[in-house]
């Protein structure tokens, strides 16, 4: 993994650069409380918007937010604890932790992402071979954040 940011590091446009690069973003525009960044994908027409909010209220608590605006879906992932940069797989993973479940949203160059929620974090470090293959994708795509996890299950929560 070339980039992992964690929760507790200052997320700042330098950041929002790095992932803009690796997704090959036609757009990084810095507003006053987000980062938004525009993924175009000519071939196969399709485009998509992610928006990070370093900071911001999510009910009682202050987190950070990314969304994710299709054509025809709008994604969430609340109180993100960090992301990794793949340069070699042109993705990027946002990862939330909370006591024994993980969830991710991961954004591909190609204007593509994918939700994963509310997993099991023992799945991430399991045999992938003894998992059906509806499963078994999910851990896959997360495990590249592996490295990223606390190492104490919950005390991100």
């Amino acid at each position: 993994m070339d980039n992992i940011f964690r929760n507790g590091d200052k997320f700042s446009l330098k950041d929002a650069e790095k992932i803009s690069k690796v997704l090959h973003a036609e757009k990084l525009s810095e507003e006053s409380d987000r980062f938004r960044i525009r993924i175009v994908d000519a071939e196969s027409r399709r485009s998509l918007s992610l928006e990070i909010f370093p900071e911001v209220s999510l009910g009682k608590v202050r987190g950070m937010l990314i969304v994710v605006y299709t054509g025809n879906s709008h994604l969430q992932l609340h109180n993100c604890t960090g992301y990794v940069i793949s340069e070699e797989l042109g993705e990027v993973t946002f990862i939330a932790e909370s006591s024994d479940r993980l969830s991710g949203i991961v954004v591909e160059q190609g204007a593509s992402c994918s939700l994963y929620a509310a997993l099991d974090r023992e799945l991430i470090s399991s045999d992938f071979t003894q998992l059906g293959v509806e499963v078994m994708l999910s851990g896959v795509a997360l495990s590249l954040a592996e490295d990223l996890l606390s190492s104490d299950s919950g005390d991100e929560e």
